[in-house]
This record gives structure tokens, C-alpha cells and sequence, in this order.
């Protein structure tokens, strides 16, 4: 529970709400949102809410105010989850992760951010130079991997479009020595196609508005995205930021991390490479397909280190080898050139994005590190991943993104039920089952060998012969009619939302969703003719060539069949999945108030929709299924002492357990609490409120009777004070017992007096007058045997009391 926050911005944690659900989660949600507090525990889960404006919580001073806190010392923040899984690694040499989920728009690539920020500003105190080496290039991938993989998007003017984990590798002191970023699912569909109000890349548009005259005259590109079809969409598109400045910023975090002149010149003669092949267009003369103009090609040709012949080559025809060894060529219809030329450009990009990621991998892992010599090396991962999906048209991409929440929620649910048997077990009280929607189901649904729908997919990619996606849907329907989670048009024919042989519909834990089963399997076979592949491995380019390795196979070998995109997708996932099952976990889930990226507008509609589908309610239920909160005893009573009269000021019991008991025993809440080895553990939050509110109506009252004390009678206490207490020393002790003050001593010297007085100074002098004032007050109201018990919160140790 946040230290510093009244219940008028709401409850800080929603396991201390009243009840249970949705209606009061929402009401809470929406009262921080107005008051401006974005960030919500669920026990050790922030829940973040995109404010949509600037906020002056961030920075030095505040990542001072949570470095090396504990969570409930502080009000929830970003901060809060960074230091938690920072000092669990450095602390206890555990690997953590912090998994960041959401919508688009949600604040999944800030929060990132702001994670990193902090881990950076709290390391390497020493500013030792090949650390200070490794934090500046971890910083500066998120810049590059932002351009190459981020885009405007009718949700998000800054949307990521693949998934991205990082592992931050720590030495024994906790600075950081290096790192390794997977990627997952980069939407390359979007190379040459966007929505309406939707733009490419930001790579496209930062270069053709930043790129100097030179540069784009070398790349024979112009200054203009309404010159290309695969930017044009956007060209008119007005986002939130300049795209020529941060070009420019592009290009200098290249520089830092480490890639040559050369690698940022192929780089880019790729992106324009790839804006030209749009702009290619084929003509029929009778049945054959021609390229008109030569211009296009050659600078094509070009750009990629290739001859111009081999490049109309490749865009006009297909090489097959027969069964015999033969090898032929077939020549293209206009249809299959222009899905070859757009299939190439996808495959460009995507190549060149996982080459990106591959170059900084290489620069941030580990070189050198030896165990024995070095100590151990702990991780940090971060995980900034897209959120479940549901569009007006869900297809293939929304499938693969759903199934992968459906993995992480299930990994999501079992951690924390891990994570609290493991609790309960350390402070002895007895774990009961706990009843929660085990998402299984839903995932042996989707990858559950030969059954599953991955498999029907895959199944109907290798068969030979035509298979149309309409004869995938209705295999669908053969083998899966009767799971409880699926269902088509066939099955329920008097639903009209979906159509025949078109949809089918899948029951996830977050809510149904409409599949258009169109072009799902053209997506999972995602065919690239194996002509481009070898076009690009004989490129002159050194960098381009890196990039196709699998060119170099003759037509004639016999290769294994490519697995598809859906099980390539899967296996990442469960990869993933596990490495993160080995970790301990923190997580952040990010909510979307509203679809105008407004700071004041809370859509309670939209709202819901988030808060079902990142799992939330099941959370709160999950971690207030047993006790709903715990604290450590000496925490519980510094904050409830003043409640109890056998507590305040200060116990005279032996250990803070038992005044804990005498504070529960006062109230009558012994029936709500169980007592574990260091915490005391509060069933229902409804005791906790009741002393938050006695403490809320205490605290006032204490510091009235402080204001109201007349100042004569202070003047004379003081004065009296001064006599009782000749002697202020520096103390180190702060748990002076009442019996330890009032012992009598030996006379001092005039000169150890003296010393006295001079301390007496120095000490009055190192406190703010108005504080000080009060402690006097206080010290002189009491008297000296009552000061001895007061809490040291209230007493410095330079004015302990003598006798």
C-alpha cells in the first residue's frame, strides 16, 4: 500500500478493493486517472494508463525517491517495478524479467523506456567507461529499432510493430556488461500495404524528409512520399513528431553503437531499393509480361549490387527444377509478377530488420566473460510485446498476436500463483487451492499437435494440389466442431455476424474474436521464389549478401521444405515462454483511456474491453483468494502504532510481533489475520481500512495539540528542558530503553562541558528550524522519562536525552 497517498486519489492497490469486480475496478481506475495518479499495484503488478500528456513524475529526483525502496514505500510507478527487479537480481542473484503488455497506443514503448532509464541512471556509480559503453548502446537501440520497426497507426502515432524482448546482462557488482534482443512477428504486410490514415515504417519517411540532396540523388529517390506507391498512403498523414530531425538522430545512434559507414549506406540503399520495386509496374503483350522501362531496374540493379538483366530475370519468371534434374523457365502472369515483386520487397525489409537486430546483438553480448574471475552474470529481461487484438477484420497477424497472448496470460497466472504459494510457504501459513480459468484450453486449441488449428493450417500448406482457404475452414469445421471455444457460421447458422465458408470464431479467455479465414494460408506459407533469394546472395554488397545466406543452393539441390510462418511463430513463442518461466517476474500492463489521445477523457467502454483481456479481475482474484495483504511486522506497527494504546508511543513488548497481535487484538480482527514468521497477513481489506481511517482521524489531532500549545508555556518548558537536558550528545544508538535514560552518570569537567556545549551546537544547527521547533515542543510537553519511549522518527539522534 503507497505510503503517500490519501484515499481521495483512490486506492493504490486494487487488492484492497471492497469487492471484487468490475464496477468497482473501473470506478477506481477512472478516480486515479482524473486526480492524475497513472499507476495502479495489483500486489507487485503495475497497471499503467496512458496519460496522454507530459508528466513531471519522472527524472532525477524521482528516480531518487525509489531507488533502493521497497514497493510499498513509494506510490506505484514504473520506478517502483524497475527497482523490485533490480534488486531482486543483484541482491539474491535471481534472473528477472519485466513483461510489458497492452494495445497499441497503450504506452508499452514508454514504459520500456522508462524501465531502461532507470536501470541506467541507478548503475555503474563508478562511471566506469566500458560500462558507461554498454548502457549508451542498450539506450540507443531503442532509437534505431524504433525507426526500422515502429509506425503511425490509426491507435498510435508510435506503434511497434513486432514484438521485442531484451536481456540486460549484470555483473557481480550490478552494472551492466551487456545484452541480447529478440524479435518477434515484424508486420511486413505493412511494407506495401497501410490502412487509410495509416503510414509505412517510419524508416520510409525519415529518410526521404531527412536525407540530404546528395544522399538522395545517390539512392535516386526524391523528396517527396507521394512519389511511392508504398509510401504515398501516409505522405499526407500528420503525426506528433519530425521525421527529418529524427533522421538525423537515427543516423547518430547508429554511429555510437558501432555500424560503419558502409553498413548505414547499404542500409539505406536497401529502404530505397525497396520504394522503387513499388513503383514498378508490369505490362501484358498477349501472355507475356513485360517490364516497361529501364530506368527502374537498372537503379534497382544498382542499389543492390546486381546486373539489371538478373533483376528483370527474377521479377519476370520462375527457375523449376522437374523431377528428371531439369531446370526450366516459367514465365509469370501480371497477377504472380506483382505478388513476386511485393513479396520480394516484404522479404527485404524483414531481412533487413532481423539483420539490424542481429548487428546490435554483436556489438551488446558478452565478450570475455569468465565466470570464475567474474562472478556470476544475472539478467534482467524486459519484454515489450503486443497486446490481444480484436479489429473490425482479424486475420492471419491478429490469430498469431492472440495465441501469443493466450501463452503469456497462462504463464501470467501461473507465476503468480507460484509466486504466492512460494510466500505463504516462507512465512509458514498453510496454502489453500485456489479456483482460477486455466486458458489451456484455448492454447491446445491453437498448437496442439495434429489437431490444433497450427497444424490444420500447415497440413493444408503441404498438400498438394489446390487447397483454397475454404477448404482449410471447412476442415476446421470437420476436426474442431465440437470444441467448447470454436465455432463458425456452420455450426451456428443463425448467427449472422459471421459469413459462411468465410469465418470462424474462436472463444479466447479475453473475449470472442471473428476470424476472416481469407489469405491465411498465402500468409503462412509465405512464399518468396527461391529465384530473389539467390538474385540477393550474389550481390556485390558484403551486407546484403549476409543477409540471404540460403541463396546459395543451387535449383537442382533438394531442400527441405521451409516451416511456415504460424509454426516458426509458435516455436519463438514457447522459446520465450520458457526463458521466462526461469525468471522471476514483474510485470506492467498498460490501459488506453480513450481512442483520441485525449489527457481527460476516460472511455469506460474501451476501458473494460482492456481491463477483460490483459486479465486483470483474474489477477486481483488470484492474489486476494487467501489474504489480500501482508506487511512486515515492523512496518505494520510504525504505520498502526498510534491506533493502540498499549503501542504508542513506543511498545514495551519484547518482540513487534506482539504489538502487531495487541493492535489486531484491540480492533477485534483476530479472526481476519494469520501471523507468518516476519509478516502479518490481513485477509479482507475491510480491517485494513478501518485503521487507516482511526489513523486518518488520530493524526490531525496529534498535530493540533502541538499547534494549540501556548508559546509562553513552551518558552518555560524550554527553559526547564535545557536544564533537564545540559548535555544533547551525538548517539548512534536509536533504542535507548527507558531505564537507560534515567541512569544517573559522574559529574563532567568543565572542559568535557564545554565539549558538550560545542556539540550542542553543531547538532542544533544540523536541523531545519521548523522540525526542530516541533521536537522541542514535543520533548518538553512529555518530559524526559515519556521522551525516552518516543519514536526515533520524531527524536534525532543528536538530541537523544540524558539523564
Amino acid at each position: 500500500m503507497a505510503e503517500l497517498e490519501g484515499l481521495e486519489f483512490g486506492k493504490s492497490d486494487f487488492v484492497l478493493l471492497d469487492e471484487v469486480n468490475m464496477e468497482q475496478f473501473m470506478e477506481n481506475l477512472q478516480l486515479r486517472f482524473e486526480k492524475g495518479r497513472i499507476y495502479t499495484f495489483i500486489g507487485e503488478v503495475v497497471v499503467s494508463v496512458n496519460p496522454y500528456k507530459q508528466m513531471d513524475i519522472y527524472g532525477k529526483v524521482a528516480i531518487e525517491a525509489y531507488r533502493g525502496r521497497e514497493l510499498y514505500e513509494n506510490p506505484p510507478h514504473l520506478y517502483a517495478v524497475a527497482d523490485a527487479a533490480y534488486k531482486a537480481m543483484k541482491r539474491r542473484a535471481k534472473d528477472t524479467c519485466i513483461v510489458i503488455s497492452g494495445e497499441s497506443g497503450a504506452g508499452k514503448t514508454e514504459a520500456s523506456k522508462y524501465i531502461m532509464q532507470y536501470i541506467a541512471a541507478i548503475t555503474n556509480p563508478n562511471q566506469r567507461e566500458e560500462v558507461e559503453s554498454v548502457k549508451n548502446v542498450l539506450l540507443k537501440s531503442n532509437c534505431v529499432l524504433e525507426a526500422f520497426g515502429n509506425a503511425k497507426t490509426n491507435r498510435n502515432d508510435n506503434s511497434s510493430r513486432f514484438g521485442k524482448y531484451m536481456d540486460i546482462n549484470f555483473n557481480f557488482n550490478g552494472d551492466p556488461t551487456g545484452g541480447h534482443i529478440n524479435n518477434y512477428l515484424l508486420e511486413k504486410s505493412r511494407v506495401v500495404q497501410q490502412h487509410a490514415g495509416e503510414r509505412n515504417f517510419h524508416s520510409f519517411y525519415q529518410l526521404l524528409r531527412g536525407g540530404t540532396d546528395d544522399m538522395l540523388s545517390n539512392l535516386h529517390l526524391q523528396r517527396n512520399p507521394e512519389a511511392y506507391v508504398y509510401s504515398k498512403e501516409g505522405a499526407s498523414v500528420i503525426t506528433g513528431f519530425n521525421d527529418g530531425s529524427l533522421h538525423k538522430a537515427v543516423l547518430s545512434a547508429m554511429k555510437v553503437i558501432g555500424f560503419t559507414s558502409e553498413e548505414i549506406s547499404s542500409i539505406y540503399k536497401i529502404i530505397a531499393t525497396i520504394l522503387l520495386l513499388g513503383n514498378l509496374e508490369f505490362e501484358c503483350d498477349g501472355e507475356i509480361v513485360q517490364l516497361p522501362g529501364a530506368g527502374s531496374v537498372s537503379h534497382v540493379a544498382e542499389l543492390t549490387g546486381t546486373e539489371p538483366e538478373t533483376v528483370s530475370k527474377a521479377l519476370l519468371y520462375r527457375t523449376v527444377a522437374t523431377g528428371g534434374g531439369e531446370v526450366i523457365e516459367k514465365g509469370h502472369n501480371k497477377l504472380e509478377a506483382c505478388f513476386g515483386r511485393d513479396a520480394f520487397a516484404k522479404a527485404l525489409y524483414e531481412r533487413l530488420f532481423a539483420w539490424i537486430v542481429g548487428r546490435i546483438n554483436t556489438v551488446i553480448e558478452v565478450k570475455n566473460y569468465n565466470p570464475a574471475l567474474h562472478g556470476k552474470n544475472t539478467v534482467i529481461g524486459v519484454l515489450d510485446i503486443y497486446g490481444f487484438e480484436i479489429f473490425d477484420n482479424n486475420s492471419f497477424e491478429q490469430f498469431c498476436i492472440n495465441y501469443c497472448n493466450e501463452k503469456l496470460q497462462q504463464l501470467f497466472i501461473e507465476l503468480i500463483l507460484q509466486q504466492e504459494q512460494e510466500e505463504y510457504h516462507r512465512e509458514g501459513i498453510t496454502w489453500q487451492h485456489i479456483e482460477y480459468f486455466n486458458n489451456q484450453i484455448i492454447v491446445d486449441l491453437v498448437e496442439q499437435l495434429h489437431k490444433g488449428i497450427i497444424s490444420i493450417l500447415d497440413e493444408a500448406c503441404l498438400t498438394v494440389g489446390k487447397v483454397t482457404d475454404t477448404v482449410c475452414l471447412e476442415t476446421m469445421n470437420t476436426k474442431l466442431g465440437q470444441h467448447p471455444h470454436f465455432t463458425s457460421r456452420k455450426h451456428c447458422p443463425t448467427d449472422k455476424t459471421m459469413d459462411f465458408q468465410r469465418h470462424f470464431r474462436i472463444r479466447h479467455y479475453a473475449g470472442d474474436v471473428t476470424y476472416s479465414i481469407e489469405g491465411f494460408l498465402d500468409k503462412n506459407k509465405d512464399p518468396l521464389f527461391q529465384d530473389f533469394k539467390r538474385l540477393m546472395y550474389n550481390s556485390a554488397d558484403p551486407v546484403l549478401k549476409e543477409m540471404w545466406p540460403d541463396g546459395q543452393l543451387s535449383i537442382t539441390e533438394v531442400t527441405k521444405r521451409p516451416l511456415t510462418a504460424a509454426t516458426l511463430f509458435k516455436n519463438s513463442i514457447i522459446a520465450l515462454v520458457e526463458n521466462l518461466a526461469c525468471k522471476e517476474p514483474y510485470y506492467v500492463r498498460c490501459i488506453k483511456p480513450n481512442d483520441v489521445k485525449s489527457p481527460v477523457l476516460f472511455d469506460d467502454a474501451r476501458c473494460r474491453h482492456q481491463v477483460a483481456y490483459l486479465g486483470l479481475l483474474e489477477n486481483v482474484r488470484v492474489r486476494r483468494a487467501g489474504f489480500a495483504y501482508r506487511q512486515p511486522y515492523a512496518r505494520f506497527l510504525q504505520r498502526y502504532k498510534m491506533t493502540c494504546e498499549y503501542t504508542w508511543p513506543n511498545h514495551l513488548m519484547d518482540t513487534d510481533r506482539e504489538a502487531v497481535e495487541a493492535i489486531v487484538t484491540q480492533h477485534g480482527f483476530e479472526g481476519d489475520v494469520a501471523y507468518g514468521h516476519t509478516k502479518l497477513f490481513v485477509r479482507t481489506p475491510r480491517s485494513l481500512f478501518t485503521l487507516e481511517q482511526e489513523r486518518a482521524a488520530l493524526i490531525p489531532i496529534l498535530v493540533l495539540f502541538l499547534q494549540k500549545t501556548r508559546k509562553t508555556t513552551v518558552l518555560i518548558h524550554l527553559t526547564c528542558l535545557l536544564r533537564i537536558y545540559p548535555e544533547p550528545r551525538l548517539c548512534a544508538d536509536m533504542s535507548l530503553s527507558p531505564a537507560a535514560s534515567t541512569q544517573r552518570r559522574p559529574r563532567d569537567s568543565s572542559s568535557q562541558r564545554a565539549s558538550v556545549g560545542r556539540n550542542r551546537s553543531q547538532s542544533l544547527s544540523s536541523h531545519k528550524p521548523g522540525r526542530l521547533f516541533t521536537q522541542l515542543c514535543l520533548a518538553a510537553i512529555l518530559g524526559p522519562r515519556r521522551l525516552a519511549w518516543f519514536s526515533p522518527l520524531w527524536w534525532p539522534t543528536s538530541l537523544q536525552p540524558c539523564s
